[in-house]
């Protein structure tokens, strides 16, 4: 009885924590579902501006900011709450690889996210250390506080080269680089005969076409990193679950088991205890038929 009580109370925890990991995966999922809305909206606005400036960069290339002599700044995008798998270890590691082979001026790091935070304790370089987003309406105040950082560093330090280290997907962690901009886009042929009809100084518009794409490509990887940390947490979640649900199947076998081996030392008891008073009824039986012949013999 005592072992199947234990048992009992140790199924009952678990299915408390099986139901809050299952909620834990619900609320995942629903953020998956409406990260999607903003991150196909945002994937767009960056690829108009790519686009604008592979035309306008096609005629003036030369206003194209150099990266010669910039200090390097890392981004580097981890997971806030957790639940996740090794998803800010594996975002760590893929900053300790290009660092190894950092020639130069000494990195700053802006580390985003708090699960982040003891992992680079003892980090050599610069660190600066965010709280993440924890849900996409964190995003705006989060890329504040980053933007802020920024311009603080490049008036210390004068032009900064800028490049991200976040999840592209629950298995594909990238390195991209912000600033400069668009050097990607030189290599390839002009789409167009004549150049852009433009309002501004060339070198006004470039100034202007880089801080909308900064801002546009910051988003655009906070939405995807955060997308990417909470469909690896439903996937994380979802083998913890079915692993709990196996548990408790085996709980609930083992209690069955008890239970029926309970039931029958009960049946063999009670059996003991029907042959003992049938006796005591016999032998009672027989004294009353023959009252004298105890006393006879």
């Amino acid at each position: 009885m005592t072992r199947r009580r234990d048992i009992e109370t140790h199924r009952y925890s678990l299915a408390e924590i099986r139901e809050i990991m299952n909620s834990m995966k619900s609320l995942a999922y629903m953020e998956t579902r409406k990260l999607s809305r903003f991150l196909d909206a945002q994937q767009a606005v960056v690829r108009n501006i790519e686009s604008a400036a592979s035309d306008f960069l096609d005629f003036y290339p030369e206003t194209l900011p150099d990266s010669a002599g910039t200090r390097p700044f890392y981004l580097l995008i981890g997971s806030e709450r957790g639940f996740c798998g090794d998803f800010s270890h594996r975002a760590v590691a893929m900053l300790e690889d290009t660092l190894s082979v950092h020639d130069g001026e000494t990195p700053f790091v802006i580390a985003v996210g708090h699960k982040l935070h003891p992992l680079l304790e003892k980090a050599s370089y610069a660190t600066t250390m965010l709280d993440g987003a924890g849900v996409v309406e964190d995003i705006p105040a989060l890329l504040d506080s980053m933007l802020e950082i920024l311009l603080s560093r490049q008036q210390e330090h004068g032009d900064l080269s800028l490049h991200a280290i976040y999840h592209r997907s629950s298995d594909e962690i990238v390195t991209e680089t912000l600033l400069p901009p668009f050097s990607n886009l030189l290599s390839r042929s002009p789409a167009h005969q004549d150049p852009p009809l433009l309002n501004l100084q060339p070198e006004d518009f470039m100034l202007e076409l880089v801080d909308q794409y900064l801002f546009a490509a910051l988003h655009e990887l906070l939405y995807t990193s955060l997308m990417a940390e909470n469909q690896q947490r439903v996937m994380h979640l979802e083998s913890a679950v079915r692993h709990l649900d196996e548990e408790l199947s085996e709980l609930n076998r083992q209690i069955n088991i008890l239970r029926q081996e309970e039931i029958t030392e009960e049946i063999e008891v009670l059996l003991l205890s029907t042959g003992s008073l049938d006796e005591k009824q016999s032998e009672t039986s027989e004294a009353c038929r023959y009252p004298g012949s105890r006393k006879h013999v």
